[in-house]
């Protein structure tokens, strides 16, 4: 396991993958898991800001500009 999954998920997560009794194949698929869930996490979090900034630009006030 390297330190860059370690410090991405946080160290109690990376501890209790760790401590609790598993085969290591067993222990591969949590990680696994893991990193699944955070690339969908940050996906969704793009999507929403690419939402966020394509609604600014459709539905900006016009303004009178003197």
């Amino acid at each position: 396991m390297n330190s860059n999954i370690e410090s991405k998920f946080g160290s109690v997560i990376y501890d209790k993958i760790n401590t609790v009794r598993m085969s290591a194949t067993e222990r591969q698929a949590a990680i696994k898991a893991m990193r699944d869930a955070d690339t969908i996490v940050d996906a969704i979090l793009w999507v929403t800001s690419k939402i966020e900034q394509a609604g600014a630009l459709l539905f900006m006030k016009p303004s009178i500009k003197h």
